[in-house]
């Protein structure tokens, strides 16, 4: 069992058989009262990473084991000390004290044990993932690639050349992907399950990087795959904290509510990391929950911020608060997120073993002293971030660094350098999105449709009292106004000519049955759109009741959400006696109307996502007949 559990482990990167192995010999071990294969078997139960067992169950259970073998071993022994090392390990990457693994490090070292040093120095590692021990990292990392040639155990150079990679890209190295290369060639030699789980997981944080985020989403299933074969009690974490990286550059993050309320409580989730409940917060003000966001934030906060453990995700973590200080408008949190995280704006935010990155720090300092109304700090600090997220070729990151630019300059008082960094932003955009050469395909046409429309057209949807707003890989939430009904309906008839009068008059007007009608005669909401809101009344009351029944206060606050802003929709679309009210005259009046709404809405979608602001800027045409002309 001994064996086959070391070669699992050591050779395979088969954590889920080496667990197993392990387990069995711990028990024939005991029962047979052998205490050196107890020691071995505790030791090969604790895995390859620290803090493999996640539950109160299975940390104590491990923790145990080892104080039971160490209780009957020769204190002075080599394996007693490789004991006391894990034991140290466990308990102070969970309490964020260093001090006795690195104590007993330095036993290690002046010992003739090399495997004992091997251990040591890889657990040590892993407990020093805070963004103040980068240094310190670096040293023990290439410690251990020198150790690996004593201890002749490929794992060991596995270890070591995982661990520079790791560190890095947490330092923002521009060599970061040479070491990763290095480390490839070794896998495609022979694979080691473990070890190659993070290089897919770093797979996964370069293409968002790249802004390839469908492929991201792909590989970050392919990834989650391969840790449940490794398994690595990460597997599912990281792939919560993977969607979480791409949906939020996708502007989607309100999506992952659900998703996150259940992370956030998953025996599986690290004792020292909080990351999921920032995200949480970000995700639930977006998706207008308020209260649950301010909860969450509250949690996080606690007595101190400063109390948050430094842990390999404490950076993503102070990025999540910042950002939801901003949404919330809470001053005094994003001056605390600023403080603790200032010493750290030249390093990149980057999660865990670099399986998610949120690119330069100075991009939270700047939206926290945007909170705090500290405007030309966030200037400066969103200007470092652009450049450092350029020099990381993390474009999404770049790009919102940009867009918050834009709305500090503006604040600012400086809207001409605003809108030259808008410029700055749409150039990039468009080389990051140029279309392919065109290429005949048979028949002539073109590969990429009828009429060669390469760039991607907006969408819209309807979310409560919301539109979802998009464009290609991005999109935003914006507030429903007249504004937005009209640019909805130009948006879902891209190309044709629409009379300004027949968006006053409402969507059915569209199908040309008011057409050449005089504007006067027509109703402000007609009577098929009148019944079918009706209808959809009946439905969200008999929603309301049977949310109320089953205790589900959030699906109930969505449909009275929706419900509130049907019936306001109705009464203002009848006079006295319910009769429908109807529209004054004259195509000018509806011209200038329509443009006027339309500008005021071009103008909030700008300020939430300039991207699809100056998309839509160049592409919706106002005046008497009005067209959405996607390129």
């Amino acid at each position: 069992m001994l064996d086959e559990g070391t070669r699992a482990v050591v050779d395979d990167g088969d954590l889920r058989t080496g667990r197993d192995r392990f387990e069995r010999a711990f028990r024939l071990a005991e029962s047979a009262g052998e205490e050196r294969a107890m020691a071995v078997a505790a030791l090969g139960f604790g895995g390859l990473w620290v803090h493999e067992h996640r539950t109160v169950a299975g940390s104590v259970l491990l923790e145990s084991r080892i104080r039971r073998a160490l209780g009957l071993l020769d204190p002075q022994s080599s394996l007693a000390l490789r004991l006391r090392i894990r034991l140290a390990g466990e308990g102070g990457y969970r309490a964020g004290d260093t001090t006795a693994v690195l104590a007993l490090l330095d036993q290690a070292r002046d010992r003739q044990n090399p495997m004992a040093r091997a251990e040591a120095l890889s657990l040590a590692h892993h407990c020093l993932i805070g963004p103040e021990h980068g240094a310190l990292r670096r040293e023990l990392a290439a410690e251990l690639v020198a150790e690996s040639f004593r201890t002749s155990r490929r794992s060991d150079l596995l270890m070591g050349l995982l661990w520079q990679t790791v560190d890095m890209f947490l330092d923002g190295d521009p060599h970061a992907e040479r070491c990763l290369s290095e480390l490839r060639g070794l896998l495609a030699e022979r694979d080691h399950l473990a070890v190659g789980f993070v290089v897919s997981a770093m797979e996964v944080m370069l293409a968002v990087r790249a802004g390839r985020l469908d492929e991201a989403e792909a590989l970050a299933r392919a990834c989650t795959e391969r840790g449940i074969a490794a398994g690595d009690v990460n597997a599912t974490v990281w792939q919560a904290a993977q969607l979480v990286t791409i949906r939020w550059y996708q502007g989607r993050v309100l999506e992952l509510v659900p998703l996150l309320s259940e992370v956030v409580n998953s025996p599986t989730l690290s004792a020292v990391d909080d990351h999921a409940l920032a995200a949480l917060a970000v995700a639930a003000v977006t998706a207008g929950d308020r209260r649950k966001a301010v909860s969450a934030l509250a949690t996080l906060c606690g007595h101190d911020l400063g109390d948050l453990p430094r842990s390999s995700s404490w950076m993503v973590t102070m990025h999540g608060v910042a950002e939801a200080a901003y949404l919330l408008d809470d001053a005094a949190t994003a001056a605390r997120v600023y403080e603790l995280l200032g010493p750290y704006g030249h390093l990149p935010i980057v999660g865990s073993l670099a399986v998610a990155c949120f690119g330069s720090a100075h991009h939270a300092l700047g939206v926290a002293a945007l909170t705090m109304g500290d405007v030309d700090r966030a200037v400066t600090h969103l200007r470092d971030a652009v450049r450092q997220n350029l020099a990381l070729a993390h474009w999404p990151a770049a790009t919102a660094s940009w867009e918050r630019l834009a709305v500090a300059l503006v604040r600012a008082g400086r809207p001409d350098e605003a809108d030259a960094v808008r410029q700055e932003m749409a150039v990039a955009a468009q080389g990051a999105a140029a279309p392919p050469p065109r290429t005949a395909a048979p028949g002539g046409a073109d590969e990429r449709g009828e009429g060669g429309q390469g760039q991607a057209a907006a969408f819209c949807t309807r979310l409560g009292r919301k539109w979802r707003i998009g464009v290609g890989g991005r999109s935003v939430l914006v507030d429903h106004s007249v504004g937005m009904f009209h640019l909805v309906v130009l948006i879902a008839n891209p190309r044709q000519e629409i009379r300004a009068v027949d968006l006053v008059a409402g969507l059915t007007a569209l199908d040309g049955a008011v057409k050449d009608t005089a504007l006067s005669g027509q109703r402000t909401l007609d009577r098929v759109a009148t019944r079918e809101y009706r209808g959809r009344l009946v439905r969200l009351r008999l929603e309301l009741d049977e949310s109320k029944a089953a205790d589900d206060p959030e699906r109930a606050a969505a449909a009275q959400a929706e419900h509130d802003w049907l019936v306001g929709q109705l009464a203002g679309a009848t006079g006295l006696g319910g009769r429908a009210r109807r529209f004054p005259e004259g195509e000018e009046r509806s011209r200038v109307a329509v443009s006027k709404a339309v500008r005021r809405a071009l103008d909030r979608i700008t300020v939430a996502d300039p991207v699809i602001g100056e998309h839509l800027r160049h592409t919706v045409h106002t005046g008497v007949r009005c067209s959405y002309w996607p390129a």
